[in-house]
């Protein structure tokens, strides 16, 4: 008996000890990824101004009506040796089965295809309101999918599990399609496909990363120009339209409201319903930025989330009743730019969704708050939930807001709701309820960030409005790992990232930790130490529980804070051109892949010492270091490792890459 119960003293531990892990690991993930999202704020709208953005996107654009652009795309010659599907439109079940049998041999569909499927998209998505209207009343249950973020894995897995999206099994994907992930181009046509195979029975919210800046960032723009090098700028262009054509919201059973972020104390479902979101070409509207975050509140991607009880009231059915009279009819609109708002879908609004009646008239125009189709990704990024009450600046994100419980409650109770349903945030187990069960979060992309780190999930909704969840992992290479090893693969990933966010910053934290260390004794208290990291970093992570996976103690109990940086070095060294240059690239060195994709018109994958030039000096103008023309042309010089007087795309990267030297270690010994 003392055996066992020392076994089981043990286990506990032993488990205790691997969710502390498991937990620290998490928040590193989220904090990295968070402080990642600052950054972009802070950058973008220095090193990606209008004329630049213009340079990636405008110089598709043409003069021809839509009619002879549809001929066009059916004039593209398909070469025989093509072994991809061929679709045609409209589109049928034979074609969206061709698709999903092509993506998962690793096929790529022809471009004539891809832009002929955004283009109907396109038409499709003029025709639809901000805000879509559903009702369980003609389906058992409807499927609401979260972020996917580039994961084709996991959209054909829930595919698989919860099956095809049919007349009788209805989906909703709620935004962020794209990103992060290698499979998105894949993604977006497999949805778009469905869309136009069941109009009536397939939705789309738009979320954040649906916007050409996000893409820019976190990868799609690069994975369309990869995949499509002949009509990828076309393709980008036709994508711009149709993601700022994508509805905002739907509400199912005038009850659940399903929205990509969040929402604020100045959200409302009336105004949001018109906005203004058709397509422009110029971007000189992308001055947004300029815009202040409560006027973000108030633009079309205020997002609203809320639970629902389990039944619904006799009086939302007399509401359902009454407004079942007007199906067929058009919402009016208070935009002045365009009736892409106030023209419902001739299938979505005429047949199985109550519709709310007109906006009131005395709501403030769109025009009066925003005028632009694109609006600021960072400021899209809109509301996160917690737990106080109240709403305030989202200072971990760098933008947006938090929404806290009575917030909810009042946007709840205005629109006699009872449910919110989001997604925008990776939640280690799919998906988490708050605000006492009124506001859902569903993620759908597992292993977001590392392979094992977190579970995908989906909501099943029938007529009672109880939400069934459903979650899943796509598991390759962990899944004959145990528990343990699992924990270790992730917390590896986790803490190799975190490194190199203290070497990208290394100088500054020399500065801080010597300012402490008076006497140069290359040692600081264990309390001094995490100050400081936390001071220059910002990650709010618990510093001491890591510190022994990132710094030693001396013999008198003291941190050698220099060993921070001991596993982590530069896999190329850059000339000292500037001190501590080698850091600041490093830094921003996903900026700098951005400028290059941007400068790289023809995508070649190189660049001349001229355009190499322009880059680094809107860089240099943004960062305020002093850097000369010579210097400039030392430095490209240096980066031209195999000296022929271009920088190649790869030696570009190689020159802005860290090593881990634990990494190299493990290899050699392999």
């Amino acid at each position: 008996m003392k055996a066992a119960i020392l076994i089981q003293r043990w286990y506990r531990r032993y488990v205790a000890h691997l969710e502390m892990r498991r937990r620290y690991t998490w928040n590193i993930f989220q904090s990295i990824e968070y402080a990642g999202e600052q950054d972009h704020h802070d950058s973008s709208h220095v090193l990606f101004p209008p004329d630049l953005i213009s340079h990636l996107l405008d110089s598709v654009v043409d003069p021809l009506t839509e009619e002879v652009r549809q001929l066009k795309y059916e004039q593209i010659v398909v070469s025989e040796s093509y072994s991809g599907p061929r679709l045609s439109f409209p589109l049928s079940v034979t074609d969206t089965n061709a698709l999903l049998s092509a993506f998962k041999e690793e096929q790529t569909l022809h471009g004539k295809y891809v832009l002929q499927l955004l283009y109907e998209t396109k038409k499709f998505l003029k025709q639809m309101p901000n805000v879509i209207y559903l009702s369980t009343s003609y389906a058992k249950e409807i499927t609401i999918c979260g972020d996917l973020h580039g994961s084709l894995d996991d959209l054909l897995l829930i595919f698989y599990k919860n099956g095809l999206p049919s007349a009788e099994n209805p989906y909703i994907f709620n935004g962020d399609f794209v990103d992060r992930g290698k499979k998105s181009t894949e993604i977006i046509i497999i949805l778009f496909a469905f869309l136009l195979l069941y109009p009536d029975h397939m939705h789309l919210n738009r979320g954040n990363h649906e916007d050409h800046i996000m893409n820019l960032r976190y990868g799609f723009t690069k994975e369309v120009m990869q995949k499509y090098k002949t009509h990828g700028r076309e393709i980008l262009q036709l994508l711009q339209d149709v993601f700022s054509l994508l509805p905002l919201a739907t509400v199912i059973d005038n009850k659940v409201l399903i929205v990509h972020g969040g929402i604020s104390d100045k959200t409302d479902l009336d105004f949001l319903s018109t906005v203004e979101r058709l397509p422009k070409r110029s971007t000189d509207h992308l001055n947004v930025r300029a815009c202040s975050r409560s006027s973000s509140r108030h633009s079309r991607r205020s997002r609203m989330d809320s639970p629902c009880s389990s039944g619904r009231s006799s009086r939302a059915s007399r509401r359902r009743k009454k407004h079942s009279t007007k199906q067929g009819s058009c919402s009016s609109s208070s935009s002045s730019s365009s009736s892409s708002s106030s023209v419902c879908s001739p299938r979505v609004s005429s047949r199985n969704t109550p519709r709310r009646p007109p906006p009131s008239p005395s709501l403030p125009s769109p025009t009066d708050v925003l005028q632009v189709p694109f609006l600021d990704s960072f400021l899209e990024s809109c509301g996160d939930p917690k737990n106080q009450n109240g709403c305030s600046l989202n200072s971990f994100r760098g933008g947006g807001c938090y929404f806290g419980p009575d917030v909810t409650q009042a946007l709840l109770q205005k629109h006699d709701l009872c449910l919110l349903i989001r997604s925008h945030e990776c939640k280690q187990e799919g998906y988490e309820l708050c605000h006492n069960g009124q506001v859902i979060t569903i993620f759908s992309a597992s292993n977001y960030y590392e392979e094992g780190s977190n579970r995908g999930a989906y909501i099943k909704l029938g007529p009672e409005l109880v939400p069934r969840f459903f979650q899943y992992q796509v598991s390759r290479s962990t899944r004959k790992l145990t528990l343990h090893q699992r924990v270790r693969v992730a917390e590896g990933s986790a803490l190799r990232a975190l490194k190199e966010k203290l070497y990208a910053q290394r100088s500054e934290l020399m500065a801080a930790f010597q300012q402490y260390d008076i006497d140069n004794t290359g040692r600081i208290s264990t309390s001094e130490w995490a100050q400081v990291v936390e001071s220059v970093l910002r990650l709010d992570l618990p510093w001491r529980t890591l510190r022994p996976r990132l710094a030693r103690l001396s013999a008198d109990g003291n941190v050698e804070y220099e060993s921070c940086f001991e596993d982590i070095s530069p896999g190329e060294p850059i000339p000292p051109v500037t001190p501590n240059l080698a850091e600041t690239l490093y830094r921003y060195r996903t900026d700098l892949e951005i400028i290059f994709n941007i400068i790289d018109k023809d995508h070649s994958g190189q660049i001349s010492i001229e355009e190499f030039r322009q880059t680094w000096k809107l860089f240099t103008s943004h960062l305020g270091v002093a850097v000369n023309d010579q210097t400039i042309d030392d430095m490209a010089r240096s980066i031209d490792f195999n000296k022929d007087g271009s920088i190649d795309f790869n030696e570009f990267l190689e020159a802005f890459r860290v090593v881990h030297k634990l990494d190299v270690k493990e290899q050699q010994q392999g």
